[in-house]
């Protein structure tokens, strides 16, 4: 709900069901934010003085607004938005240069409108939602004729307000844009702590808090996407705050290219947040009559902790930014091709791959990187989107023709954004590749970025890439980006736009991605940028889901994933089981482990099914038989984080609160530390719920030597006796199956079978060494 609080000077409250964000104008025209937190009673004007900082005389050493206002310094005012000039001297939002170089901004209120206008879709993506309730704020510069827009969108059932911002040159000369952010929020204290999520390709989402007490800590990114090197969401909090307790306020952007945000402690004892595109780089030229549209930003406030801002943003994700006919449809078991052919792919071995993972249960089968032109390697034929008739004979058509045949669906791997010099693209079309004349470029994975900038460029990727998904029975597509970008440079703008090259880039890949999934709205498409660089809210405003690292090893794919469920819900995260030793760390981890912390998000294999045994093959059957019973869950239902660390704890519960499935994971043993306690998250304390698992069989190889202290003679370790005594001899694994309420369970705790401690192991005892890992099922019990 948005609220008129003032017949005098304009005031707003934005309210959600558990939240309260206000401000009113200051007598100069500026808005002064007032209050973001929870939810208060603002029943008239002495409640909005109440929260308005009292004032006599400015700070020392700091400027005042004007002569009529000496007591106003607007460095000591907690803002809605900031531009340089005018004493303000921290973080701007806005930055100009307009006739005359001058770089003043003084925007103060003309207008506001409330409605339930909805954020434009295109050039850039917004939010969406038939109840959002909106409000537009217009401020002038009378001296410039600049005007700013700022809009607010109030999404009451996730406690999420987000913003954006429109620049507006009323002036008859050209004003240069250094800098225009989408949102600013100033909080009214310092000694907060910052939580943002960095790393590199394959180990994306490192979570790092920093207690802010001084000066300006960025989260940016530099490289034309979102970034694996540093995520577009963060959380500044009270740095007591835990999971289930404290202030958290989250911030995201719906933008997929280069983003900034800055957290400044000021030294008036407030704590500035600005959010938006990179200003570096970025310089854009405003016509007059012109205007430009910031992406929009989201902010959500939660009073109980880390996990109660989670629900927020995975609600808002799941509802407010994923749309289509995916939206809320169950995603299927997928098998891709990548980890077991690589680019060594055919027809037919392809086909028996696709067999081997429909006989496990596979719903999917997804041919990757290889297929087409003459791409025997990474160094060649990006752009050249036609089949190789000496891979696959039939063409996509057949291979799909067969897949189909199967009983399964179809998917391939593109990267339309990218063309290979060796390529018949590139010879056609130089001109086509972002780089600079005459200049050498700097080259990323052997390949080069072709200029979205240029509507041409567009307009043929919407072309070919409708040309190759109709092209057969495809139901799935993986959307790829493998480099960074370099020498930026778009032969298309004239020398005075460069500086809106990469902005142009990210709007010509919107409209690519709007006009090919509005062509094809039945296709899964899954984004994919080297695993988990361009991870955002703009590319989920059109691909419901994204893969999430190329790193599938699970105990890094365990971090990885905690910390994407921070911000983003696990039904837009992919995560696949693939072999051991892992590809990407050469770490071996059991089967059980790889499938457990898969199964926390959109679950796939990447694995040559076709060479393991019948054991294992029948495992797993058993996985993913037990994975499509509690999907619903596991990809739809509330997630918990409940402990970090060594060992790991989540919980996913149903939206009725009648199911979870609860993770225990260990990285490391500790010996002789038998004790284990399960914790659960919400479920509903009066019910009462079977809690249960699925015992399996310990495989005597693992215990090693230690055989010998039982055996009758001894056994060699990996000996032909070793083995025989493996197939004959079962060990046992522990059984978990109790009727307990809910109360319990979130309380109290499950106290589990103890885990080995070198004093004993029978049916009791839960084999537990390193990277191990359990599943935990709780089903409420009918009365």
């Amino acid at each position: 709900m948005i609220r008129e609080l003032s017949s005098g000077r304009p005031a707003f409250a934005l309210e959600t069901e558990r939240t309260t964000y206000a401000f009113r104008m200051l007598p100069t025209g500026q808005p002064e934010q007032l209050y973001f937190g929870k939810k208060i009673t603002l029943p008239d004007e002495t409640a909005l003085d109440a929260l308005t900082e009292k004032r006599a005389f400015a700070p020392g050493n700091s400027i005042s607004y004007d002569a009529e206002h000496p007591e106003l310094s607007l460095e000591d005012v907690r803002l809605e938005f900031s531009a340089p000039g005018k004493g303000d001297l921290r973080e701007p939002m806005l930055e100009t240069v307009c006739s005359g170089g001058v770089r003043t901004g003084d925007f103060v209120y003309l207008s506001h409108a409330v409605d339930s206008e909805q954020p434009p879709q295109s050039p850039l993506p917004g939010s969406c939602a038939e109840n959002a309730e909106h409000l537009r704020v217009t401020y002038r510069d009378g001296a410039s004729g600049l005007e700013l827009e700022t809009h607010y969108y109030v999404y009451a059932d996730c406690d999420c307000v987000s913003r954006r911002c429109v620049l507006k040159n009323g002036s008859d000369a050209p004003v240069e844009i250094e800098r225009l952010l989408s949102a600013q929020l100033d909080l009214p204290r310092v000694g907060l702590a910052v939580t943002s999520f960095r790393g590199a390709w394959a180990r994306e989402m490192e979570k790092f808090t920093v207690a802010l007490l001084a000066g300006k800590y960025t989260v940016e990114s530099r490289g034309g996407s979102s970034s694996s090197r540093c995520n577009p969401f963060f959380i500044v909090h009270d740095p007591a705050a835990t999971e289930e307790a404290g202030d958290c306020w989250g911030f995201n952007l719906i933008y997929s290219g280069d983003h900034y945000s800055a957290v400044e402690a000021g030294v008036f004892g407030k704590t500035r947040v600005v959010t938006g595109i990179q200003p570096q780089g970025f310089r854009w030229l405003l016509e007059p009559g012109g205007s430009f549209e910031t992406p929009e930003a989201v902010m959500s406030y939660a009073c109980d902790g880390f996990s109660g801002l989670s629900r927020n943003m995975h609600f808002f994700v799941r509802e407010h930014v994923v749309r289509g006919r995916w939206k809320n449809k169950a995603r299927p078991v997928l098998l891709n091709s990548w980890e077991a052919c690589y680019f060594n792919i055919s027809e037919s071995g392809l086909v028996s791959l696709a067999k081997a993972g429909r006989d496990v249960g596979i719903e999917l089968f997804v041919m990757d990187d290889g297929w087409f032109g003459e791409r025997s390697d990474d160094t060649r034929s990006l752009g050249d989107w036609e089949p190789n008739k000496k891979k696959l004979p039939g063409g996509l058509a057949g291979l799909a023709r067969k897949i189909k045949a199967l009983g399964m669906g179809f998917g391939i791997w593109v990267e339309p954004e990218m063309v290979s010099v060796n390529s018949r693209l590139y010879e056609s079309h130089p001109d086509w590749a972002m780089a600079i004349p005459g200049r050498a470029h700097s080259e990323g994975r052997n390949q080069r970025l072709l200029d979205l900038a240029n509507p041409a460029v567009q307009d043929f990727l919407i072309e070919k890439m409708t040309e190759v998904f109709s092209s057969a029975e495809i139901s799935y597509v993986k959307w790829d980006f493998n480099r960074n970008f370099s020498d930026v440079f778009s032969p298309y703008l004239p020398a005075e736009r460069q500086g809106e090259t990469a902005h142009r880039y990210v709007l010509g890949l919107y409209r690519v991605m709007a006009a090919l999934t509005e062509r094809f709205p039945d296709i899964l498409f899954e984004g994919c940028a080297s695993g988990g660089n361009r991870f955002d809210l703009g590319v989920l405003s059109y691909f419901p889901q994204i893969w999430a690292s190329d790193d599938t090893d699970a105990i890094e794919r365990a971090d990885i994933q905690e910390g994407y469920s921070y911000g983003y819900p696990q039904s837009v995260v992919g995560a696949h089981v693939s072999s051991c030793p892992n590809h990407q760390t050469l770490r071996d981890t059991p089967l059980e482990t790889r499938f457990n912390v898969a199964a926390f998000g959109l679950l796939g294999y990447e694995y040559d099914i076709r060479d393991l045994s019948p054991a294992l093959r029948g495992r797993l059957k058993e996985q993913i038989e037990t994975y499509k019973k509690w999907r619903d869950v596991l990809q739809f239902g509330r997630f918990y984080r409940v402990r970090g660390g060594n060992e790991r704890e989540w919980c996913c519960v149903s939206a009725d609160g009648k199911r979870a499935v609860g993770l225990t994971l260990r990285t490391l043993a500790r010996p002789n530390d038998p004790h284990g306690v399960f914790f659960a998250r919400g479920l509903d304390e009066d019910t009462v719920y079977r809690f249960y698992n699925v015992p399996r069989p310990v495989d005597v190889k693992r215990f090693g030597t230690l055989i010998n202290a039982v055996a009758p003679i001894h056994v060699r370790q990996d000996s032909i006796v070793h083995d025989i005594v493996a197939k004959v001899v079962k060990m046992p694994g522990e059984t978990e199956d109790a009727k307990v309420s809910g109360a319990l369970l979130m309380n109290a705790g499950m106290e589990l079978a103890p885990a080995f401690a070198a004093t004993g192991f029978d049916e009791r005892v839960r084999f537990y060494p390193d990277f191990a890992s359990r599943l935990y099922f709780m089903e409420a019990v009918e009365e």
